[in-house]
């Protein structure tokens, strides 16, 4: 049976939240980036190495830093680079994040408890 979790709070947080959570990080200086680029709690969990030079962060350490930050936030698996094909492409949380990013009346329906419901394995 399928372990049931929570969905993480940050889902609900604003650009505003994000914002001060990014500073909390210790890079006040991308404060802008993201309050600019509307970042909420839904499109941060889309933030990730490849998307951060779109948001105007190219220091490598910081990507890093950043992205590990969101992917512990949101309690997700880091990416491994081996993964079987056979295998769904990432860990039922992921896959539910990556479900409730975008907007509509069908994801802010959607929780955790349904998604696992309807979810293969």
């Amino acid at each position: 049976m399928a372990q049931q979790m929570a969905e993480p709070n940050c889902l609900h947080w604003t650009c505003e939240n994000v914002s001060d959570w990014i500073e909390q990080l210790g890079l006040p200086q991308y404060r802008e980036c993201f309050t600019r680029n509307l970042i909420n709690g839904r499109k941060l969990i889309l933030v990730d190495c490849s998307h951060l030079p779109l948001l105007g962060i190219t220091d490598f350490e910081h990507m890093k830093l950043i992205a590990r930050s969101v992917r512990e936030l949101l309690g997700i698996e880091d990416p491994y680079w081996n993964r079987s094909i056979s295998l769904p492409p990432r860990e039922p949380m992921g896959m539910f994040l990556e479900a409730k990013s975008v907007t509509g009346q069908k994801a802010d329906a959607l929780t955790y408890a349904k998604f696992l419901k309807n979810y293969k394995s």
